[in-house]
């Protein structure tokens, strides 16, 4: 499902070192793989503002962008939103406030223990 220069794995560090390099909070990697063929990670992180959880948005698409992957799309970037998907081929990553990470609850929803990192 991914692009061929890049692995599902190597997508995955990029996107996390996106979300790191501009102090994403409470990064969280969900392996999909067993449960779904859409991907295969999930990635939630808390953003400190509706502010902050864009600037984490787009600092992956950038960061991905700059390695030769151009994402697939994202939804709620540049409209204030508490949440901002970026959908990066074999990894879907997730930004949101902390409020409305706590209201999904995308960890109990999917109910997968989280990988390490």
């Amino acid at each position: 499902m991914s692009q061929p220069n890049l692995t599902a794995d190597q997508i995955l560090a990029l996107a996390v070192e996106a979300l790191e390099d501009v102090k994403g909070d409470k990064i969280t990697v969900l392996n999909v793989s067993k449960h779904t063929d859409m991907m295969d990670y999930m990635v939630i992180c808390t953003g400190t503002s509706k502010r902050h959880v864009g600037g984490l948005g787009q600092n992956v698409i950038e960061h991905l962008k700059t390695n030769g992957l151009q994402p697939l799309g994202s939804e709620g970037r540049g409209t204030g939103s508490d949440w901002v998907l970026v959908d990066l081929h074999d990894v879907v990553v997730h930004v949101m406030t902390e409020e409305a990470r706590a209201f999904y609850d995308l960890e109990k929803l999917w109910d997968i223990k989280p990988e390490s990192m």
